[in-house]
């Protein structure tokens, strides 16, 4: 439980986000009510975002209050290992910035279905449309109220269901109301106060541990000096090897950065195409924080739970005559035992930051495909009033869902790996026909419907399978290698049907493909350090040398 300071500094932290967020977006509406783009103005902030807010806003999406809670809980459970996600995404980030943010901006699309459509078909898109709503209502929003309602559960003392309720109502009013520019304005504010909070517990975690030395001493006493390496060998007991690694992140991380509403929704509205490029890249850099601030101090609590300094006694019970660690809530005993009284506020301010951007960013994504890839389709004649209103009722229908999924998903003993299992299943079919859509002239839109088709209802099956039957050969295989399998399987299939019906292009799609891969280095960059080429560059040179210190 907290004390009344506290309290209070977190309410008022919700109420200050609350009437910004409400302020901003209707302030923008008022401004901009009587043009003739009332639709465009609501979902995309009428297109002129910069680059820092795009960054911003992109991370404040990526890292909600799952990524606190449960990368702290891998950070206990397997060390550093789980960072890798978050180190190569900045891969798949250069990949948003030099080879699709272009073609998302040259063709004016408002949402990702619509530009599948303009590259293959309309089946496509309505696909695309459909997987991208389940997508966010499951994995964006359903498991950060998980996560968020495990946290405030325990530092409240309230029901689960209470907490996550009044927040993500909260959350909805502003995001309903003020639109995308409600969105990126309070999550650029939510990513400050979400990056100091972590960086408070970084630093009470590493000073009650005396720092880095006596943390290694007690890892090397443990056996379990291995915690510090994010690159395992073959055989590893996480089911995470180098390799999978490297083949299996990509097609979860492309899916997710490069193809995802929700994530890119924050790059449709950029202002042109250097702020679109230079957004993604800026996120990339700051995706380099996270294995500090939040898989370390999981780290640090094994430690010090292992020389006596943290107290986890309250997360211990016994099944079946042996004693086990519910890690699930190592980051709030963190926060009441390693935090002092006052800067505890500040704390969960940072949590309810990670849980109301997800939710805000989630809910005007879905609000978005709605009304344009859902809606319009059926009712072409529609108005922005219309559309805008519809999209408003889709993200309240959208939140009720994603509550009732909860009990389901509280199954999973690790939310993060939960998280990216489901994922893991999700993404091939996509990630295979925006990769060939984008690079390879001949995929062609029957190619693209079928694999989109067949992919996701293999992925389904096999995700049924490894749960009904964990011990079959399916249900054994690692997640990350599961996706690699998938999307192997998606890719031959999208060639062979490729081959069988022939691409037809129209005027339109013969532009949204490179012609060769140095095509897209071509576009016109900022000079300096402000180049999008240089700042790639940068970046893989950076990636490179931390993954080898902590190889």
């Amino acid at each position: 439980m907290i004390h009344t300071p506290d309290l209070i500094i977190s309410g008022l932290y919700i109420a200050a986000i609350f009437i910004i967020g409400l302020w901003s977006g209707i302030r923008h509406q008022q401004k901009t009510k009587n043009n003739n783009n009332e639709a465009g103005e609501y979902f995309l902030a009428g297109k002129k975002l910069r680059w820092p807010v795009i960054g911003l806003a992109l991370f404040a999406t990526n890292i909600s209050c799952v990524h606190l809670v449960s990368l702290a809980q891998s950070g206990f459970d397997t060390g550093l290992l789980n960072g890798d996600f978050e180190w190569m995404a900045a891969f798949t980030l250069i990949l948003l910035a030099l080879f699709f943010a272009p073609f998302y901006i040259r063709s004016g699309v408002s949402t990702l279905p619509d530009f599948l459509e303009k590259r293959y078909d309309r089946a496509s898109r309505d696909w695309l449309a459909i997987i991208s709503v389940v997508s966010a209502v499951l994995i964006h929003i359903a498991f950060s109220l998980l996560a968020g309602g495990i946290v405030l559960h325990t530092l409240f003392g309230v029901d689960m269901y209470t907490s996550v309720i009044i927040i993500s109502i909260i959350t909805t009013i502003y995001t309903v109301v003020g639109g995308l520019t409600a969105v990126v304005v309070t999550e650029s504010i939510q990513t400050v106060v979400l990056l100091g909070g972590a960086i408070i517990m970084s630093i009470a975690a590493y000073t009650k541990m005396g720092g880095w030395e006596p943390m290694v001493e007690v890892l090397k006493h443990t056996g379990q000096l291995n915690k510090l390496s994010m690159l395992r060998p073959h055989g590893d007991a996480s089911g995470m090897p180098w390799y999978a690694v490297f083949l299996g992140y990509p097609v979860l991380g492309i899916w997710y950065w490069c193809a995802d509403q929700t994530i890119v929704q924050r790059v449709l509205g950029a202002k042109d195409e250097n702020h679109a490029r230079v957004g993604p890249l800026f996120c990339g850099f700051i995706k380099i924080l996270p294995v500090f601030i939040f898989v370390m101090p999981g780290l640090f609590a094994y430690t010090l739970a292992q020389s006596g300094h943290l107290d986890i006694s309250a997360l211990k019970s016994v099944i079946d005559g042996k004693e086990v660690v519910n890690s699930k809530g190592i980051y709030t005993l963190m926060i009441t035992q390693l935090i002092p009284p006052g800067l505890i506020g500040v704390l969960v301010a940072a949590l309810l930051s990670g849980l109301m951007s997800q939710i805000s960013g989630a809910l005007n994504s879905i609000s978005t495909i709605v009304s344009y890839d859902i809606y319009k389709r059926y009712k072409p004649e529609a108005t922005d009033k219309k559309l805008v209103s519809i999209g408003k009722i889709a993200a309240a229908v959208a939140l009720v869902l994603s509550l009732m999924l909860l009990p389901l998903l509280n199954n999973y003993e690790s939310i993060f790996n939960g998280l990216n299992d489901i994922i893991a299943h999700i993404a091939p079919p996509i990630t295979c026909v925006f990769l060939l859509g984008v690079f390879w002239e001949k995929a062609s839109a029957v190619s693209a419907k079928y694999t989109l088709w067949i992919g996701s209802a293999i992925g389904v099956v096999v995700f049924v399978i490894g749960k009904v039957y964990p011990a079959s050969a399916i249900g054994s295989i690692p997640f990350m290698m599961m996706a690699f399998y998938l999307f192997v399987v998606c890719l031959c299939l999208q060639v062979v049907l490729s081959y069988m019906y022939p691409v037809q292009h129209t005027k339109e799609s013969a532009t949204l493909y490179w012609k060769s891969p140095w095509e897209p280095l071509r576009g016109v960059a900022w000079s300096g350090l402000g180049s999008y080429k240089v700042l790639s560059v940068l970046l893989i040179g950076i990636m490179a040398v931390l993954f080898y210190i902590f190889r």
